[in-house]
């Protein structure tokens, strides 16, 4: 009898409230979800759905009220605000739509940020390894211009490039694609995909865009803070689906 894997992250039975005033809301109800490795899968509902909150869980920006949430192997309820730290800074990469790129630094500074704060480098291992991840996203002629001299797209590279510099196994991406023309945005998910059948990096999408759910393995649709399906594609011919009530095969 085969055993289920256990996933890159898994989410077992998992809630969360939040208490606002006199009412506690339910963000997250009883919701079971497991990723594969080098899997490139979106998360996709309306605003209020959960799926920040589902993507915030996953990063270990916050934690769950109840249930079990494991990210790379490590139950992430068990963990310190030191571990949470060094597993955010060691094994996610993170992408956001407003690029939260720093202005006063050129685009190879602004990418070798994680690096510094992860440690462990020489000064010459942090500049090959920004020059490699640089020009996997295609601005090596742009290195040393600074955000504001860049275009949405170019902007949005760079994150990509700081998101992937530390080699992470999962990269969450919230709306990466929201402030992009439609163009632009068809060529940053081109890139993403490129890079997770190279380097089998796992990526996660927080998105209403067609273009990106398009190119997904799955697609795991939230409602009020419930699963409502999940798996297009790959997950769908493997005959499993799962839901916030479990997972069925």
């Amino acid at each position: 009898m085969s055993t289920a894997s256990p996933g890159i992250v898994r989410l077992t039975d998992v809630v969360k409230d939040y208490p606002l005033g006199k009412v506690t809301v339910h963000a997250l109800q009883r919701v079971n979800l497991t990723i594969e490795k080098g899997e490139f899968t979106v998360i996709a509902g309306p605003s209020g759905s959960g799926k920040t909150t589902l993507l915030n869980l996953i990063g270990c920006i916050d934690v769950a009220t109840a249930g079990e949430v494991t990210v790379d192997g490590k139950s992430t309820g068990k963990l310190t605000d030191k571990q949470l730290t060094a597993l955010r800074l060691n094994s996610i990469g993170f992408i956001f739509q407003s690029f939260n790129l720093i202005n006063v630094l050129d685009i190879k500074q602004n990418v070798e940020f994680p690096l510094l704060l992860q440690g462990g480098m020489t000064k010459a291992q942090r500049a090959a390894r920004v020059d490699d991840v640089v020009d996997k996203v295609g601005l090596r002629q742009f290195a040393s211009q600074r955000p504001n001299e860049l275009s949405g797209g170019q902007r949005q590279r760079v994150a990509i490039a700081r998101a992937l510099v530390t080699r992470p196994a999962i990269v969450l991406a919230d709306e990466p694609t929201a402030n992009l023309d439609s163009v632009t945005g068809t060529q940053i998910i081109d890139l993403m995909r490129d890079i997770n059948h190279a380097d089998k990096t796992t990526f996660i999408f927080s998105t209403h865009d067609d273009k990106v759910m398009k190119r997904a393995d799955r697609i795991v649709r939230i409602l009020d803070g419930m699963l409502e399906a999940a798996g297009l594609s790959e997950a769908r011919a493997s005959g499993v689906i799962e839901n916030g009530g479990g997972v069925h095969a």
